[in-house]
């Protein structure tokens, strides 16, 4: 009979109490090109299942030992992949209907055709890999998400977070520990995470060295029972049943690697492919994460070298830039701003003055400055936009450099702008440079009292300043100054 050759050679499992249905449908089967094994009873096909699974098993109903119906519920219980069809040649319809309703895919009632045989076998095995499919499709939707998160972000704790967490649920792992080099040559454990099983709790501390030696082997570690022994620390509470690990490379360098354990149960080959999918994004995205902090790193080197620059320019302002940079967060944390925008009001508080470099001033000469000599000191705002316009990274920080001299009357320098028209920023560090301004020995005169400040900016609140900036920062700043007297830093008196 011509049929559909299988795209790969099934499994089949024959399960009948009659040889010679057995042999018929084995021969039969096997010229379809099918995998056939025999059994006569349920008992029988259950040990064979054991050895070697099937992809479908054709059951009789009626066979001593164990019949049709008790095979079901122990295929459900031991091999619910497996698809069963019922072979019946008692009873009614509804008989078969009940075996279905039991676990069976199908039911034939005999006697019955050869070619009636291989078209349910051939949709039962159609079903397998439809349902084969989807489970591809999910994992790979689910990896592509993993993914994505992962290579999403620049935070090398949000990465190892994703990482670590989508390994233990893609794995259904009861443990997962993440580690990577410390720039000495050794290892450290950067994130492990646990299952809520309370055996997960007990597994021991791994001996990384010894796993990572496996891994630079280039062989596989999917290890199970004994064999995970050696790569747990002596004296451990509990071993794992299984156990997998996979190296984090950047090109040819390993930098770390990622293990997972299952605490009874038993991680596959399959599982462990995973584990290299996401940790070869992982290893990229963690690198990625290193470069941006090292990157971060020297931005914050950068601004507080120019800072130090400004405050060397003027002995009477010296520290001004680092004090008007704390009362700007402090202003900028109680209008809620999120801790990305509070760091940029910061650093821009740091560089506000990074304009007087251009100003061609004494700015240590006693008394106030000439008409003229305000002229030039009103340009170092420009200056400042000047200075850091050609360097991309400090972009965010011209806003606040440049306008924080606006007043809310509109009356300020250098674009006498007016309202909410100026940035937020530079109305945030308009106040903190003004009080701190106020607070602090000039040339020309000593420090202003704190409460003279204050009612200052409150005489001020609408025309100088932001009514809402003002207010928010004044209601709070008695707060603030015993906070900061706390950590026994100095406060205007």
């Amino acid at each position: 009979m011509a049929s559909e050759q299988p795209l790969e050679r099934a499994r089949l499992l024959v399960v009948d109490d009659e040889e010679s249905i057995r042999d018929m449908l084995a021969e039969f089967l096997t010229l379809e090109g099918y995998l056939v094994r025999t059994a006569p009873d349920g008992l029988d096909a259950l040990r064979l299942l054991a050895v070697t699974p099937a992809e479908v098993v054709l059951t009789d109903l009626k066979m001593p030992r164990m019949g049709g119906i008790e095979l079901l519920d122990e295929l459900r219980r031991t091999a619910p992949r497996t698809l069963a069809i019922i072979m019946t040649g008692f009873g009614t319809v509804e008989t078969a209907i009940h075996a279905m309703k039991r676990g069976a895919y199908d039911y034939i009632l005999k006697p019955f055709k050869l070619g009636e045989v291989l078209h349910v076998i051939q949709r039962a095995l159609d079903k397998k890999r439809m349902e084969a499919e989807n489970i591809r499709l999910r994992e790979a939707l689910s990896l592509y998400k993993v993914s994505e998160a992962i290579s999403g972000s620049l935070s090398l704790d949000q990465v190892m977070d994703t990482v670590v967490t989508a390994c233990l649920q893609e794995l259904k792992a009861d443990f997962v520990s993440a580690w990577l080099e410390d720039g000495e040559g050794g290892l450290f454990e950067r994130e492990r995470r646990l299952s809520d099983d309370p055996r997960a709790a007990e597994l021991g501390a791994l001996e990384p060295r010894t796993v990572l030696r496996r891994l630079q082997s280039d062989e596989p570690v999917l290890l199970r029972g004994e064999a995970v022994g050696p790569l747990f620390a002596e004296g451990s509470v509990a071993l794992p049943s299984s156990f997998a690990a996979v190296p984090l490379r950047v090109n040819s360098r390993t930098i770390g690697f990622i293990a997972a354990a299952s605490a009874q149960g038993e991680l596959e080959e399959g599982q462990r492919k995973v584990l290299s999918i996401i940790a070869a994004r992982a290893a990229a995205a963690i690198e990625n994460a290193r470069l941006f902090g090292d990157l971060q790193a020297t931005f914050q080197q950068t601004i507080q070298g120019l800072a130090s620059a400004i405050d060397k320019m003027d002995r009477y302002t010296a520290g001004h830039s680092g004090r008007v940079a704390s009362y700007a967060v402090y202003l900028a944390t109680r209008l809620g701003l999120p801790p990305e925008e509070i760091e940029v009001v910061r650093q821009s508080a740091l560089m506000h003055d990074i304009g007087k470099i251009g100003c061609v001033l004494n700015l240590n000469k006693p008394g106030k400055l000439t008409a003229d000599e305000y002229e030039v000191f009103k340009r170092h705002p420009g200056f400042g936009k000047d200075i850091l316009d050609p360097i991309r990274f400090l972009h965010p920080l011209i806003p606040g450099v440049h306008l924080h001299h606006e007043r809310f009357d509109g009356r300020g320098y250098p674009l006498r702008l007016e309202g909410r028209n100026i940035p937020l920023i530079a109305r945030i560090i308009s106040v903190a440079d003004t009080y701190d301004a106020m607070t602090s020995d000039r040339s020309y005169r000593r420090a202003l009292p704190h409460e003279v400040a204050v009612a200052e900016i409150t005489r001020c609140s609408g025309t100088q300043f932001d009514p809402d900036m003002a207010g928010l920062f004044i209601e709070g700043l008695d707060a603030y100054r015993d906070e900061v007297a706390s950590r026994g830093l100095k406060v205007p008196e």
